[in-house]
């Protein structure tokens, strides 16, 4: 009686996981030590103005506010009082009825709530806030125009 001692050999089919594993592992220290300099830089990135989108056209009605709430409707200056008979004397239109809506960044949102309700209020079909806000050359310009306006009337 003969005993064989050749044993069938049996194939190892497990996946080994411990290199992927520590592989991993290195990936996250490296992620964690570098994730908190890009915070920093974050900080520094200053957003582009909106470029896209649709553009406004001058036939419409635009009405702008200055950081001060001093507020105008197509460059000029009406006090907040008047916001909705400005409104209804500005509409060329009626059934293109549309106000756009520049407003500075200190602004409260109260100011634009009024705007919307006179907007509303005078009938007009479609009011756009604009994704730029009114920047610092216009707020400049406005004013310029106001006193220069000011002065012709005196």
């Amino acid at each position: 009686m003969a005993f064989s001692t050749k044993k069938k050999k049996q194939l190892f089919t497990e996946i080994n996981i411990t290199p992927l594993t520590d592989i991993f592992l290195v990936l996250l220290i490296i992620m964690m030590v570098v994730a908190p300099s890009f915070q920093s830089m974050d900080n520094a990135v200053d957003v582009p103005e909106v470029n896209n989108g649709v553009n406004i056209e001058e036939a419409k009605v635009t009405v702008s506010i200055t950081k001060d709430g001093t507020t105008y409707i197509n460059g000029e200056r009406i006090q907040q009082s008047q916001l909705t008979d400005k409104l209804i004397a500005a509409k060329t239109d009626p059934e293109k009825a549309e106000v756009i809506v520049k407003a500075d960044k200190a602004i409260k949102s109260s100011t634009i709530m009024n705007v919307m309700n006179a907007a509303q209020n005078a009938e007009y079909k479609k009011l756009v806030v604009a994704g730029e806000p009114l920047n610092k050359k216009e707020q400049r310009k406005l004013e310029q125009n106001s006193k220069n306006q000011e002065n012709g009337e005196e």
